[in-house]
């Protein structure tokens, strides 16, 4: 058995060895893309941010963090980002989980489908308190910015069916989830936008709507 741990540090050592710097600054161009637009950026786009003159070259640069297990390609053929020991080095190596980023949700599809998953990112066990299952949501709009939530915020969700008045929950109305502020009356509920734009108006629902988590914390757009 201390021999199999050997060999996996070993693995894992060798691992970090073979990044290089190229790939370390992909892997950060990458991060902050998908953190800025929603997802992974394009060959071209990625070669136009890395300042490369040929598509080849990047194409060359994504297979080695595929062949590497740093991405992975989805069904649909778009990459996404997995955690690794890369990851481990690059959080200080606080102990983390991998939380999914979720994309746009499709009409129809549950909202943790694996096509909805643009990342696995790390995550402090601080924030994301063990147990429990947590997912990102980014924030679209400005019907929550009276309570600090802007455009391209990601927001820190706990996954459960059940809230409490007053608390930030992420509601699924007709297939589209939605975040607002939770108010539980005797024979209904009412979903509140906390905004400056008077456009935004309350919803007001049966007892029986789906509540799919409440938000833990708000990560700024970057």
């Amino acid at each position: 058995m201390f021999f199999c741990i050997l060999c996996m540090l070993y693995v894992s050592l060798c691992m970090l060895s073979t990044i290089s710097n190229k790939e370390l600054a992909a892997l950060e161009v990458m991060r902050s893309f998908l953190m800025k637009n929603g997802r992974t950026p394009s060959v071209r786009e990625l070669m136009r941010e890395l300042n490369y003159k040929s598509p080849r070259s990047v194409s060359v640069l994504l297979q080695q963090l595929l062949d590497k297990e740093i991405l992975t390609k989805k069904p649909d053929g778009s990459i996404q980002l997995l955690e690794t020991h890369l990851e481990a080095r690059l959080t200080n190596n606080e102990q983390t989980i991998r939380v999914p980023l979720l994309g746009s949700i499709a009409c129809g599809s549950p909202l943790l489908a694996e096509e909805n998953i643009e990342a696995l990112l790390p995550v402090s066990v601080k924030l994301a308190k063990q147990p429990g299952k947590y997912f990102f949501l980014r924030a679209r709009g400005d019907s929550m910015n009276l309570k600090g939530i802007n455009d391209g915020d990601l927001l820190l969700i706990r996954q459960q069916d059940s809230a409490l008045t007053g608390d930030l929950v992420v509601a699924l109305i007709d297939d589209e989830a939605t975040v607002k502020e939770l108010r539980i009356n005797a024979d209904n509920v009412v979903l509140l936008p906390r905004s400056e734009n008077k456009a935004h108006l309350p919803i007001i629902l049966a007892r029986d709507f789906k509540i799919q988590g409440t938000v833990i914390s708000i990560i700024p757009g970057i």
